[in-house]
């Protein structure tokens, strides 16, 4: 019979957390039994249990299991803890099932083996890489969400048909992996929420802003946390070359299935799956506390974003093979990145300047020399008029290269070398004195 003390104490329906002592506590539900409790690790052993006091004032308990995210297989979660054996083993067993399922490259399929274990420990890291599977329509990127995301930490699916506002709550609730299917985004607002959970999610302390009433119909801003890794798929690439560092990406569709690729899941697909949780709901248990990031397995050839995104990656990868083969991937996306960028009206300016310096004894590059090698040169691209005006503000706010006015005529001073030096390595245009970029 519950004391008046307990029914007094304010109820936090909760997905996961790690207390003042150290307990790990994460919610599993029993499909069978239709119950959800709390596995709670503490000081080398886990027990089950109902909620768990916080003081005298609070009590935590599980959503509950009627919850329509969980009786829908929604978001999935484990049943219980469960003996995985070694590390070794559990990999092999996680890329065995995402093997039977999916027919991925070889690198990848092991990149989504170690994504998934990441999944499970994401929270000790302050930023993360996504995943993307991208292809046409019948070229399997549906059925790897499916396979991969029935294995990842607290996998929540939805996709392009879903409206923006209960992706909010779920990720703010759940803390899970958002695995979102059809992420091309059909609307402009649509697209722009979602962006937004794509550009703040990869970082922690990040959170969405969205405006909220409360009762009284007061303006009351809430905080949606977003943080969390993410699987897509998509058709195509995004126009935020930002977004498009984040991912790793696999091309789906691009040789012939393999034989052995059941056409239809089998019906022990989702208990050979919950078992999988099962595994890796014990491995975070022993890995949680001890798991940190890496510095030293940072690549001094990649741009800081990317080694800023793949550095969690590699701290869980324990093969050093994968990890070269994933320093390879992230520099053959970093040329296509540099690529882009030499396409850019920025990297056009920056190389006329840069030509420019390097051929002057001046302290000074007028602008309006820039801008007429640039209408010689590049002039014919354009429709619109190409002015002093134009090519000066792309100095300052694209480029960020300072300008000021002399003598009547705005001018950009030489004395700024090391930093244009830089921004010709980023945009892919040979550096002042005719070397070509590092990348």
């Amino acid at each position: 019979m519950e004391s008046n003390a307990d029914a007094k104490k304010t109820i936090v329906p909760t997905a996961s957390a790690i207390l003042d002592d150290g307990s790990i506590v994460e919610m599993a539900f029993h499909p069978k039994k239709r119950r959800t409790v709390f596995a709670i690790y503490t000081a080398g052993r886990w027990t089950l249990q109902d909620g768990i006091d916080l003081g005298s004032e609070a009590r935590l308990v599980p959503f509950s299991p009627n919850n329509n995210l969980v009786k829908n297989d929604v978001v999935l979660l484990p049943s219980e803890p469960s003996i995985y054996g070694s590390e070794e083993k559990l990999v092999a067993d996680v890329q065995g099932f995402i093997h039977r399922h999916v027919d991925f490259s070889s690198s990848f399929e092991k990149v989504a083996t170690y994504y998934v274990l990441l999944t499970w420990l994401y929270d000790a890291f302050n930023e993360l890489p996504y995943l993307r599977l991208r292809g046409d329509y019948g070229s399997g990127k549906t059925r790897a969400l499916l396979t991969i995301g029935s294995l990842c930490y607290r996998g929540f699916f939805a996709s392009g048909a879903s409206t923006v506002s209960p992706i909010f709550h779920t990720l703010n609730a759940f803390r899970g992996t958002l695995i979102f299917d059809e992420a091309d985004f059909r609307f402009s607002d649509e697209k722009a929420e979602m962006v937004k959970i794509l550009n703040n999610g990869n970082v922690s302390g990040l959170p969405v802003l969205r405006t909220m009433m409360n009762h009284q119909r007061e303006f009351n801003p809430q905080a949606f946390h977003v943080f969390g890794p993410k699987i897509v798929a998509t058709r195509g690439s995004y126009d935020d070359k930002g977004l498009e560092s984040r991912f790793i990406t696999e091309e789906m569709g691009s040789r012939r299935l393999r034989s052995d690729i059941p056409i239809n899941l089998p019906e022990s697909f989702k208990d050979e799956a919950r078992e999988l949780r099962n595994k890796l709901l014990l491995y975070r248990f022993h890995r949680r506390m001890e798991v940190k990031l890496d510095e030293r397995l940072a690549d001094p050839r990649l741009e800081p974003r990317l080694n800023q995104i793949l550095l969690p990656l590699l701290s869980v990868v324990s093969d050093e093979r994968l990890r070269t083969e994933l320093r390879s991937m992230a520099l053959e996306a970093q040329h296509i990145l540099v690529a882009d960028r030499g396409l850019l009206v920025e990297a056009q300016v920056l190389e006329i300047l840069a030509e420019l310096m390097a051929g002057s004894d001046r302290s000074v590059v007028p602008v309006s020399d820039i801008v007429a090698i640039f209408i010689e040169r590049y002039g014919f691209e354009y429709e619109r008029p190409i002015t002093n005006r134009w090519i000066g503000s792309i100095l300052r706010k694209r480029l960020n290269v300072r300008t000021y006015k002399s003598h009547g005529v705005y001018v950009v001073p030489i004395g700024d070398r090391s930093r244009l030096e830089l921004l010709c390595t980023r945009y892919g245009v040979s550096v002042i004195g005719g070397a070509p970029p590092a990348v």
